[in-house]
C-alpha cells in the first residue's frame, strides 16, 4: 500500500459522513492510545498558541519614540515612577523596555498611551 499524502488524506476525510468521521476519531485513539486533544495539542503551532492563551504578563518595549518626543517622555513619566532625565535617558535608549510584567488590561492601555503621543510600541 503507498503512503498517503497529507492532502490525499484531507481529500479522504472530506469524503466522509460526520458519523464515520466520529468513528474513525474513536478507532485512532484507540490504535495509537491517544486523546483526540492530544493530537491537537502536540503539534509545536498548536502547542504555542496554547502558551499565548496562558501569558500573563506582558513587557511594553519602546521601539521608537517618533517626531514628537517630548510628549513621549511625558506619557513614560506618567506610566513609571521615573524622574525626567531618566525618563529621557528611557527614550534616547529606544529600544528599551517601559514595563515588565505588566498585565494585559495595563500592557495594552500604555501601548495605546504612547502610541497616541506618537512613539512605536510593541508587547512581548
Amino acid at each position: 500500500m503507498a503512503k498517503l499524502t497529507q492532502d490525499e488524506l484531507i481529500e479522504a476525510f472530506k469524503e466522509l459522513t460526520i458519523i464515520e468521521l466520529s468513528e474513525f476519531v474513536k478507532k485512532f485513539e484507540e490504535v495509537f492510545e491517544v486523546t483526540a486533544a492530544a493530537v491537537a495539542v502536540a503539534g509545536p503551532a498548536a502547542a504555542e498558541a496554547a502558551v499565548e492563551e496562558e501569558k500573563t504578563s506582558f513587557d511594553v518595549i519602546l521601539e521608537a519614540a517618533g517626531d514628537k518626543k517630548i510628549a513621549v517622555i511625558k506619557e513614560v513619566r506618567s506610566l513609571t515612577s521615573l524622574g525626567l532625565k531618566e525618563a529621557k535617558d528611557l527614550v534616547d535608549a529606544a529600544p528599551k523596555a517601559v514595563l515588565e510584567g505588566a498585565t494585559k488590561e495595563a500592557a495594552e492601555k500604555a501601548k495605546e498611551v504612547l502610541e497616541a503621543a506618537g512613539a512605536r510600541v510593541t508587547l512581548k
